[in-house]
């Protein structure tokens, strides 16, 4: 008995989750160091609160590490429609907040359908690229189909509005499709549509709000106390970090309250205030030691599906990561994209969950499965 334990032990991947971990650490000492002196707020048990999301997560991650890949595909498009069934219910009954409608609320649960969608979109595409011929090119006609099971939820996510979260839609579905491989007449038309559709959306989509955002990102200081407050704030934070940083809980920025959503949105201008530049490159290396792995096990199993699934498993730890350390740091406007395992929330911290628990299965089927 013992020895087919160890032998189980020898052949599980303990990576992923090993990987999530070493991140979530660092994150949820971040997180108190963050919220800490805000006792007025009822700031300072949110790590605790995050705490117990993390071990749901980890159960949810070693739970599903013990299907066999085969179950994701076979169940892809049931995963899709559900999800996108919750979106819509969000534009039916869900709860508004912060001015936008994106909390769908059932008795004691609260929820952001919208964090679960990009994973239903990853397995409906993974599933959808695998039946059409996957040793062949895509031209135009052939994304059609895949266009709209991104672009339905996309439209959906947007009208909440959630603009940030209905771009990463459109984000992960375009790694995907470049990894399946575009003719390149193709890739020159979506540069022609990426071009006017971002004209026509700035000109007749955006709200006033959100083109502030993007004038903001320009000239931050064009309107200092307004829209520009939390781009000017973070990009003080990061630069009073320097080297070595100010030291854990010596956060100016989070104990002062200067910088509002320092527990979701700005945890990493927070982290880099406190340890400066050489902990902001050790934490970025745990983020591409886990993107690593990812790709080396897209490049390493057998079955096509598989492989796409742990690419559009990247794509959102990857956009989440790019574009959330890009516009702190003012290289990009401010959207509401949480850093994985770093930033509060429960929703996203479950969807990075079964990402993590659904590569570890792709990974144990080399050994478990064949």
């Amino acid at each position: 008995m013992n020895q087919t334990i160890l032998q189980f032990l020898k052949r599980y991947d303990f990576s992923f989750i090993g990987s999530m971990a070493a991140i979530f650490l660092v994150g949820v000492l971040n997180l108190y160091s963050s919220t800490h002196a805000d006792v007025a707020a009822g700031l300072d048990a949110l790590y605790q609160s995050q705490i117990g999301w993390f071990i749901l997560s980890v159960c949810v991650a070693i739970g599903i590490s013990f299907l066999n890949p085969k179950t994701f595909e076979r169940f892809s498009y049931v995963g899709y429609v559900g999800t996108l069934f919750l979106v819509f219910l969000v534009l039916l009954m869900g709860k508004v907040g912060m001015g936008a409608q994106r909390w769908l609320v059932i008795g004691p649960i609260r929820m952001q359908p919208s964090e679960f969608m990009k994973m239903g979109l990853v397995l409906a595409l993974a599933r959808y690229f695998t039946k059409v011929n996957p040793e062949r090119q895509l031209g135009f006609k052939d994304l059609i189909i895949p266009g709209l099971i991104m672009g339905i939820p996309a439209v959906m996510v947007i009208i909440q509005p959630d603009l940030g979260t209905g771009m990463l839609l459109v984000f992960i579905f375009s790694l995907m499709i470049f990894y399946k491989r575009l003719k390149w007449k193709t890739i020159t038309t979506l540069g022609v549509i990426a071009v006017v559709s971002g004209v026509l959306m700035y000109n007749f989509g955006l709200r006033e709000y959100q083109r502030k955002r993007i004038h903001t990102f320009i000239d931050p200081y064009e309107d200092a106390k307004g829209s520009g407050y939390n781009a000017i704030q973070s990009e003080i934070a990061i630069g009073s970090g320097r080297l070595f940083g100010k030291g854990f809980k010596n956060s100016s920025q989070a104990s002062l309250n200067y910088l509002p959503e320092n527990h979701t949105d700005f945890v990493f201008a927070i982290f880099n205030e406190e340890h400066g530049f050489f902990g902001s490159v050790f934490l970025i290396i745990l983020y591409l030691v886990f993107f690593m792995r990812l790709i080396w096990l897209a490049t390493s199993v057998q079955r096509f599906y598989d492989s796409v699934l742990v690419v559009g498993i990247m794509a959102i730890f990857f956009w989440h990561t790019f574009i959330n350390m890009a516009m702190v740091s003012g290289l990009l406007p401010i959207v509401g994209i949480p850093l994985p395992l770093m930033s509060y929330g429960g929703s996203s911290m479950l969807t990075f969950g079964v990402g993590v628990g659904m590569a570890t299965s792709v990974s144990n089927s080399r050994n478990f499965f064949n």
